[in-house]
This record gives structure tokens, C-alpha cells and sequence, in this order.
């Protein structure tokens, strides 16, 4: 989080967007972001001690609610009626929203992906920094691929993947998708619930919950856990092992294996 001013002059309502963008950009649960915001409350409150600001602008930030369980993800629908207006609207966009579905990148990584390191011969897309600090790379299906195609013909001269990437001023560059969900009419629905929405269709087409956080570039199967009721071959597998029947349902949580997760995931 950055201020543009001095510490006297931030706003309540300026704070309270900052945490919340935040927890978009770094994938913050709430009780991440009540942790930030104590941690800015007790700044304050260390610096009216010592005389450098006279009151807590934190004090009037309301507290996140921990409920942690979130899992929005576009059906079948809802994802017709959005494309249909990134094409009336924005067309020029809709790569963006399929390299979004179909990699499950995390915003700021789709953002700040530049050309550099997108390797279509291999098929990997390289992001250097990942939230956990180290590199991670992903795998381009076929839909990634082309959209990536696409952005390549129109880049333009840009280093970036993503249009606008390279303006930091302002937020212009991502509000056409804001816009296309109101349009549609697609209530509670945010740019990082496409990466719930991958997450969501590869669970429901059979990859493993291992395979599934390696993908998203989890270190433990704690964080994918939540879609682990949207793949349930696995859970009727394990219990029918007791009933003494054979089953065709089979769960990989061996190795990474990309075109495994490459194969499954629908078009």
C-alpha cells in the first residue's frame, strides 16, 4: 500500500480502499486484511505518542468480517452473457479475459506479464515473482495459446501482454471489465473470481487437489481445499475401497504433470 501525501492528510475512506485493493492484488484473506489494518493502527498510534500526527484516521476503518470461505466462479451462464458483452463493448479485450480463464494468473502477475517471458514453443509462461516470493511458471493450453496470438499481433510495440499495462496512473485500463459485469447483470463478481472460476472447472473436470495447487502456485493443498467438494470421484473412491468393489475412479497426487491439467481443462 502507497500514499501519495503525508500520513496528517490520509482519509479513513482512502485507507480503507487501499486494504481493500491490497487484498485483491495479493490475494488477502480477511483476517489478513484485519492484520494489516491493526498493523496501521498501532503506526498511528506510536506516532501520536511521539507527537508526529494528532489522530488515528485507522480508527474509523471497520474491521473485515473472517469469513474466509469464498469460492465465486462463473457457470456456464453467467460466462456467455459477460463474453457477450466483452464483445459488444470491449472486443478488443476479450484475450485478456480468456488468458484470465484459462491460466488462473493472479491479476497483478496477468498485469505485469511482459513478453519476455511467454514462451509459446514450450508452452510456459514464466512469472518471475509470484506472491511467494519465488518464480512459477504456467502452463498455455490451446485457448491461452491463441489468445496470446491475438495480443502479440496487436501489441504495438509494448513490452506488456496486456493493454494499458505500462500506464500506472489511474486504474482506466481495468474498469472495462467492472463494466462488462454490470452489464451483464452478474451480481458479486470480481477480476479474481477467474481464477476461482479456473480452479473451479479443472476440480469439476477430475485434476487432482496437488496438481490443482501447483497451478495456481500454492505451496500447500490448505488454500485449494475449498474446491475439494467440486471433485468428489476422489472422496467416493476412498470409501468405496471399504465395500470390496473395484472402482474406475482414479486420483493422481503424484507429481505436477502439465499435460495432464492441459487435457482436462474445458474450452
Amino acid at each position: 500500500m502507497r500514499f501519495q501525501r503525508c500520513e496528517e492528510s490520509i482519509t479513513p475512506q482512502e485507507i480503507e480502499q487501499a486494504l481493500s485493493d491490497a487484498a485483491e492484488e495479493n490475494e488477502w484473506l480477511r483476517g489478513n486484511v484485519n492484520r494489516h489494518r491493526s498493523l496501521l493502527s498501532l503506526t498511528y498510534r506510536l506516532a501520536i505518542r511521539n507527537g508526529k500526527v494528532r489522530e488515528n484516521p485507522v480508527k474509523q476503518v471497520p474491521r473485515k468480517r473472517e469469513n474466509n470461505i469464498r469460492t465465486r466462479f462463473l457457470d456456464a451462464g453467467e460466462k456467455a452473457a459477460l463474453r457477450a458483452k466483452i464483445r459488444a463493448l470491449y472486443p478488443a479485450r476479450e484475450p485478456e479475459f480468456d488468458l484470465a480463464l484459462h491460466t488462473g494468473m493472479r491479476r497483478n502477475e496477468q498485469w505485469q506479464l511482459r513478453w519476455q517471458d511467454v514462451n509459446l514453443r514450450a508452452g510456459i509462461i514464466t512469472i518471475p515473482q509470484s506472491k511467494r516470493g519465488a518464480a512459477r511458471h504456467v502452463p498455455i493450453n490451446s485457448v491461452a495459446e491463441k489468445a496470446l496470438q491475438i495480443l502479440a499481433k496487436d501489441r504495438n510495440g509494448s513490452s506488456y501482454v496486456c493493454a494499458g499495462s505500462d500506464q500506472r496512473e489511474g486504474r482506466d485500463w481495468e474498469r472495462w471489465f467492472e463494466e462488462c459485469v454490470r452489464e451483464a447483470k452478474i451480481a458479486d463478481f470480481r477480476w479474481h473470481d477467474l481464477r476461482h472460476t479456473f480452479a473451479s472447472r479443472l476440480a469439476m473436470a477430475g485434476v487432482s487437489l496437488r496438481t490443482l495447487a501447483e497451478l495456481l502456485g500454492h505451496k500447500t493443498l490448505a488454500m485449494v481445499m475449498r474446491y475439494a467438494h467440486l471433485a468428489p470421484a476422489h472422496l467416493r473412491d476412498a470409501v468405496e475401497r471399504i465395500a470390496g468393489k473395484p472402482t474406475d475412479t482414479t486420483t493422481d497426487t503424484g507429481r505436477f504433470a502439465a499435460p495432464e491439467a492441459r487435457a482436462a481443462l474445458p474450452n
